[in-house]
């Protein structure tokens, strides 16, 4: 049974990338350091389960980057992925230290392995952890434990205890029993709402229910929603939130990262009617995957469809589920219950608007496009001429929703009267609309929570320490 008596220097809330950073971060500085994770030990972690790499500065190549990746470039990525960054100022500064990530996730226990290929073109962005994001978190609470920090599994806090502009304890639910547990200063990693149907509908009305969640149950705002109670301020979009396309036959909750589908680039993708919506082909896969999710949510029963040949079959990680496969167009169409004449043509005009001097080539923007169509695909544009075809139906898969609390620099919890709480500090997903507006760059989420973990766990100790 874990010891949760007296008062604790910091707690910090959430089991994730960002509350184990936090937790690590603190406990350099002060001695008493409790983390609450409301899952059970079993599936522990958060949305970081589901990862498997970061996007970080790097001034060139080594063992686990194919080159270098300076500040100017990854700022311009950053500008150019959805409306750009929220807040300037704190996007510069988790851009800036991100180059110093790496070196630390090294010091606290994590290994590296060489980049994985294909449309995910990471190689030289990415630096991807051993093993995945199990591993990653496996790893941390290891590291947790050598720092002699408290964890305290199926802990769900429900309420704080707040005295002027500090939080001074949490109640929470451990293992059935409701808890009081005092704090000198509190950290909220907690994750977003994105598990949290009835708050997404607020937002996107019933076609929320049509959602998929790929991250776990147990993220549905919880903390927020107390944050938002006792006054914090609001930052980020209430429809933004990181989607991507996702097998439509994915579970409603936690199906992860082997759901999501890479065929796009190389393949069409239409609505349920039939028709093409958006260019495929638009930009690099990893600058664009994460537009898929709200491309698919505003399609009508937030469905969609994508169709290709057998040429490109092992340009992309296959569906787990695998996808449909005919030797024929009309086959596809019909095994996917769509028009199959509405699905020939859509194809043979695509096929037939394809510039005659593209030359496909899936390692980089190739210029092979189509002309005269709405929308064009203007990269990685050949003919699906190819048996046998495949398809395969996609919703939006959402991963986590930007609209959070407004914090400083300092990573502190800042309240709508525009001062902040003395106490309060927040990292990862329940901050990230200060950030990230309505895009998203692969591997940026562990940026995010590996840099404010950092920042709210120093922020959170030297409060206690001075």
């Amino acid at each position: 049974m874990v010891d949760l008596e007296g008062q604790f220097d910091v707690v910090v809330i959430g089991g994730g990338n960002a509350a184990l950073v936090a937790a690590m971060s603190a406990r350099h500085q002060t001695s008493r350091v409790l983390l609450l994770e409301r899952a059970p030990h079993e599936v522990r972690g958060g949305n970081t389960r589901h990862t498997r790499n970061v996007r970080c500065v790097h001034a060139g190549a080594d063992a686990y980057n194919t080159g270098s990746y300076l500040y100017e470039e990854l700022w311009d990525d950053l500008c150019h992925v959805g409306t750009g960054p929220s807040n300037e100022e704190l996007a510069a500064l988790t851009v800036r230290e991100s180059e110093s990530v790496p070196q630390w996730m090294s010091d606290h226990g994590v290994n590296w392995q060489p980049p994985l290929s294909g449309t995910l073109h990471l190689g030289r962005t990415n630096r991807f952890f051993l093993g995945g994001g199990k591993a990653l978190i496996n790893t941390y609470y290891r590291t947790l434990a050598t720092m002699g920090i408290t964890v305290s599994y199926d802990s769900c806090v429900e309420e704080f205890v707040v005295e002027g502009d500090r939080i001074t304890g949490v109640i929470a639910v451990v293992a059935g029993v409701r808890r009081l547990i005092r704090a000198k200063a509190v950290v909220c990693a907690a994750g977003g709402f994105e598990a949290n149907i009835e708050w997404l509908a607020r937002y996107w009305g019933d076609a929320a229910y049509n959602y998929l969640i790929r991250g776990p149950i147990y993220n549905d705002g919880t903390i927020l929603a107390q944050l938002y109670s006792q006054g914090a301020a609001r930052a980020g979009e209430e429809r933004g939130f990181h989607a991507v396309a996702i097998d439509a036959r994915s579970p409603k909750f936690d199906g992860g990262i082997a759901t999501r589908l890479d065929s796009i680039p190389f393949a069409i993708v239409v609505n349920r009617r039939g028709e093409r919506f958006y260019d495929e082909g638009e930009d690099l896969w990893p600058k664009r995957y994460a537009i898929w999710g709200r491309n698919i949510a505003l399609q009508e029963d937030q469905i969609a469809y994508s169709i290709w040949d057998h040429k490109v079959i092992r340009q992309f990680l296959p569906p787990m589920y695998g996808p449909v496969v005919a030797p024929t167009i009309e086959g596809v169409a019909d095994a996917l219950g769509l028009d199959s004449t509405k699905i020939a043509e859509t194809v043979a005009g695509y096929n037939a608007a394809i510039s005659p001097s593209a030359k496909f080539d899936p390692t980089c923007l190739d210029g092979a496009r189509t002309h005269g169509l709405s929308p064009d695909k203007t990269n990685w544009a050949q003919p699906i001429d190819t048996p046998p075809f495949y398809g395969i139906a996609m919703r939006p898969g959402i991963t986590f929703t930007y609209m959070g609390v407004r914090v400083d620099s300092a990573a502190r919890v800042l309240r709508e009267d525009g001062s902040a709480f003395a106490n309060v500090f927040a990292a990862g997903e329940i901050m990230s609309g200060n950030v990230l507006s309505s895009g998203y760059l692969a591997g940026f989420g562990l940026t995010i929570g590996s840099v404010w973990g950092r920042i709210a766990g120093r922020g959170a100790a030297e409060y206690v320490t001075h």
